[in-house]
């Protein structure tokens, strides 16, 4: 699914317009990343969590030369699935 079917599903289930439902989803996806970029974490109890997780810095290699590379250290987000949505899925 991507986000334009995604728009089409939650306008039919909540019984909105596109473009409205559009804005939902746009607004939520910049919650959240507004949320994790401040260094918080959402909790969606029975979803699942949005959180940042930091990756040090190391080195890697280059499979066709060999050579080593430095991999510089970053905040990479992350979702833990709840016990809600893993049943769901199961």
């Amino acid at each position: 699914m991507n986000k334009n079917e995604l728009v089409s599903a939650v306008a039919d289930k909540a019984g909105i317009s596109k473009n409205d439902a559009a804005s939902a989803v746009d607004a939520l996806f910049d919650v959240i990343q507004a949320e994790l970029k401040n260094g918080g974490d959402v909790r969606l109890v029975g979803f699942g969590n949005f959180t940042v997780s930091h990756r040090e810095a190391s080195k890697g290699r280059n499979p066709s030369t060999g050579a080593e590379v430095d991999i510089p250290a970053r905040n990479v987000p992350k979702f833990t699935a709840g016990k809600g949505l893993k049943d769901a899925v199961n």
